[in-house]
């Protein structure tokens, strides 16, 4: 028989996904151009932003696939879903982005100690058109982003806020060499566009590298909520916590608590839960009751009783 679940390990998505689609599409269609004028052109800095443009598509690619395996249910063998592709889709585009960057430096270095020739009307029409077109997939997925949380869409952001501000930078490449004829702005300025890119690659490397490594989200105190545990009634001690993201706004608990025999142990369980959620929101948990008899845990259950023994000690005295 198949395990059931309380809590649903999907996500439906639906908003996202709709904002993924238009972004992929107006993308794939746009880099066919920037790329044409790019190379007509000569320039590097058009050329620096089609190829993020290119990884663009292929990163919302990865993403919509992301957010299709998202929707499929748990099974057996895949008790979590496959929400964790998420992660591992938004670890990938942050990884492109970095590898894109350093692409643009090197070819960036290369350009300032060789200035070579681009072609101004070309350079600023695609510039221009490419601009207003990021303006407008940033926009779209910025009200995905507020509607719901997901690091996939994030990482795909941040790919568009890098080709926003690339195409205004092309655009200002391509102002300043009209004015002063020095070539050598259109390496420089990509080579401020790699550091954007690389910078926006490296904070979803971070943030997915930390939920793949299963690390306690940094919206929680986990000090904080072992106290707040500790503090229901028939709790004595809290441990073995872990807290842990499956995927953006997905999270799990586990933890082990020795009670208090007098207290009806279904009561205990109920009042955690409920405070688990109500204050943090965390919907899905594991709380294993133990006795420090029985479950003393090595040293640490031993420990326990002997602060359980003295306190009773000293109340006998003390009465």
């Amino acid at each position: 028989m198949y395990d059931f679940h309380h809590l649903r390990h999907v996500k439906e998505q639906s908003a996202s996904k709709k904002s993924l689609w238009i972004t992929l599409i107006i993308t794939a269609c746009f880099t066919v151009v920037e790329v044409i004028g790019g190379i007509v052109s000569g320039s590097l800095a058009l050329l620096s932003d089609s190829a993020h443009m290119i990884s663009d598509v292929l990163a919302l690619s990865l993403s919509m696939t992301a957010i299709y395996l998202a929707t499929r249910p748990p099974n057996a063998r895949f008790t979590f879903g496959f929400l964790r592709f998420e992660i591992i889709a938004s670890f990938l585009n942050g990884l492109a982005l970095c590898v894109i960057s350093l692409g643009i430096f090197w070819e960036g270095v290369r350009r300032l100690l060789n200035p070579e020739a681009v072609n101004l009307p070309i350079m600023l029409t695609i510039a221009v058109i490419g601009f207003i077109v990021n303006l407008v997939l940033t926009f779209v997925l910025s009200r995905s982003m507020e509607e719901e949380e997901n690091l996939n869409v994030q990482s795909a952001l941040w790919h568009f806020i890098g080709d926003l501000l690339s195409s205004a930078g092309v655009i200002v490449s391509s102002l300043l060499i009209w004015w002063t004829g020095l070539m050598w702005f259109d390496p420089l300025i990509s080579l401020v566009i790699g550091g954007i890119i690389f910078t926006g690659g490296a904070k979803i490397i971070r943030e997915s590298f930390y939920i793949l490594m299963e690390s306690v989200p940094e919206k929680f105190d986990l000090d904080q909520i072992r106290s707040d545990i500790a503090n229901v009634e028939g709790v004595e001690d809290v441990h073995e916590m872990h807290l842990w993201a499956v995927s953006t706004d997905h999270y799990s608990l586990t933890a082990h608590v020795f009670v208090n025999d007098s207290i009806q142990p279904h009561c205990i369980i109920l009042a955690i839960n409920e405070t688990l959620e109500k204050k943090y929101g965390i919907t899905h948990s594991t709380i294993q009751m133990e006795n420090a008899i029985v479950h003393p845990h090595g040293e640490y259950g031993r420990e326990f009783l002997r602060q359980q023994n003295k306190a009773g000690g000293s109340a006998s005295v003390s009465g």
